[in-house]
């Protein structure tokens, strides 16, 4: 299967970022040591979800675009 190039606005690209951050974020928390155990959790799943949750829209944005471009170049 051929790759076919994906182009992302800036916005996109931008909340992906941020959605990988969040979730580093969450997961660095998960394993850190400076906070309480309770505060610690509570922050790192929250991140965590938020991260993973977040993604799932914008991956089946970008994964739509790419198909719909896909489809386009075909007729």
């Amino acid at each position: 299967m051929a790759k076919r190039p994906t182009s992302m606005g800036m916005p996109e690209l931008a909340m992906v970022a941020g959605t990988r951050a969040a979730l580093g974020a969450g997961l660095g928390l998960l394993f850190a040591k400076r906070l309480s155990e309770d505060q610690r959790k509570a922050m790192g799943w929250t991140l965590v979800a938020v991260g993973a949750l977040s993604t799932i829209p914008l991956g089946i944005d970008v994964l739509s675009r790419r198909q719909n471009d896909a489809v386009a170049e075909t007729e």
